[in-house]
């Protein structure tokens, strides 16, 4: 696909459809350049595997994907992923990575109260890699690890014209909102893709207003910035493609159309 006009596409993975999260960020970017977007919907969630059958999983799809569609980068818009496959996959692949993971380091910067709540999957809030940007960059900060096993499937539900209730949402963010020494928090960290789609509904919810911390336009950035400029002119079509076969609910092909993103089989 090196050859089409457009040049190169850039490869956004996700378990599910919260990676549309960062393909959106990086559209206002590169508006010009051509993306596939690939679901692994067929594996969702992810946190349900036991995490060597998961890094061997993914490696194994992204070898197929990357023989497929020679990407000239890769975007892993998916932090349970990121924090367990980046290394094997880097190891294994000569292109470029980027990664998603937990907006730590910013959102110790920018609180007011010295008080936030990092929410994501388990697996996510689980793992060591979490804990260590923690230690690194927020020892000055009080951080709540707020795991919440349910809010990915209800953004996939709402991303497919599925109701949801809302007061599963309300007790899944419950434990994010703490006041310590009369300090409350002020910033969530938003530990999956799946969740800046449901700021609205979690602002409903939510006991007092916070900063949602969406990783997002960083990742946009940072991809930029590993592209180095080559960004190609317009030409191409930007795909999405899910590992299921399953038919795309109208709710769906609704947003992949306003992504420029044409579903296919």
């Amino acid at each position: 696909m090196s050859g089409e006009p457009g040049g190169k596409p850039v490869l956004v993975f996700d378990s599910g459809i919260g990676g549309l999260s960062v393909l959106a960020a990086i559209r206002k970017l590169m508006p010009t350049q051509r993306l596939v977007y690939v679901a692994d919907d067929a594996a969702f969630p992810y946190g349900n595997w036991k995490e060597d059958e998961l890094s061997a999983h993914i490696v194994r799809l992204m070898g197929d994907l990357i023989a497929t569609h020679d990407p000239a980068a890769i975007v892993i818009a998916c932090n349970t992923a990121s924090t367990l496959v980046l290394p094997p996959l880097r190891a294994k692949f000569a292109i470029p990575f980027v990664g998603t993971v937990p907006a730590v380091k910013p959102a110790a910067e920018q609180t007011k109260t010295g008080v936030i709540a990092v929410l994501g999957t388990p697996a996510t809030i689980a793992r060591d890699y979490t804990r260590q940007l923690i230690a690194s960059f927020a020892q000055s900060a009080r951080v709540q690890l707020v795991a919440a096993p349910r809010l990915a499937t209800i953004a996939e539900d709402l991303l497919r014209g599925v109701a949801i209730d809302r007061e599963i949402i309300r007790q899944e963010i419950a434990p994010c909102f703490v006041e310590i020494d009369g300090k409350r928090t002020d910033i969530v960290v938003l530990g999956c893709t799946h969740y800046p789609f449901l700021i609205a509904e979690m602002n409903a919810v939510a006991p007092w207003p916070v900063t949602w911390l969406d990783p997002a336009p960083a990742i946009a950035r940072r991809l930029v910035s590993i592209l180095n400029g080559a960004i190609p002119g317009p030409g191409g079509e930007s795909i999405a493609l899910f590992t299921s076969g399953r038919p795309v609910p109208p709710p769906l092909a609704s947003l992949l159309k306003s992504d420029g993103l044409i579903a296919t089989a």
